[in-house]
């Protein structure tokens, strides 16, 4: 009973979600699906995968987004990181941002999620490869503040929406993108 309330807000979330394509539809259905048959989704010790959350972060006038360069992993992303048993997904993806860029202006814009994407994880030391069940919110900040780097990235960067680019070829970043360019 517990573990159903304590998924209860992230289901009516999901349900409540409209992805943009096919491709994340199928990521929707597969997050879904997750949520509901693992009571423990938001637990980093659940091996198969658990649920995360990340952070879009726009300037106000929606023509740039922060992208870290993830030290472990070597590629340009957006701030996010595990739950972590916090069932509250939008805290989780504003307190990975915080802790990832140190930016202190983050302003969640709505309470919806904004994208979702299923992504695996390579197994490292005694983590086995496992998937990332991604909820992102949307979160404007001021790109005038200054960053604080943490140990987890080598750079963070206000990058062009235009130039994005240009530092991944990630589709899911790509569709944020394109999200974004359909907000305005």
């Amino acid at each position: 009973m517990f573990y159903t309330m304590h998924r209860q807000p992230l289901l009516n979330l999901l349900k409540n979600y409209t992805p943009a394509d096919a491709n994340e539809t199928a990521m929707w259905h597969h997050t879904l699906s997750f949520v509901q048959a693992h009571p423990d989704c938001f637990e980093r010790s659940l091996s198969i995968g658990h649920i995360t959350g990340s952070a879009w972060i726009i300037s106000p006038d929606h023509r740039q987004a922060v992208l870290i360069h993830h030290r472990k992993l070597d590629r340009w992303f957006q701030p996010g990181g595990h739950a972590d048993g916090d069932a509250d997904v939008a805290r989780v993806a504003l307190r990975e941002a915080e802790e990832e860029v140190g930016l202190s202006s983050l302003r969640l814009v709505s309470p919806a999620i904004f994208d979702i994407d299923v992504h695996s994880i390579p197994a490292k030391g005694y983590e086995p490869e496992h998937l990332h069940y991604d909820i992102r919110f949307l979160i404007e900040a001021d790109p005038n503040e200054a960053f604080t780097h943490s140990s987890e990235t080598n750079d963070i960067k206000w990058v062009s929406l235009a130039r994005i680019e240009s530092y991944t070829s990630s589709e899911s970043i790509i569709r944020m993108v394109r999200k974004i360019n359909n907000y305005n």
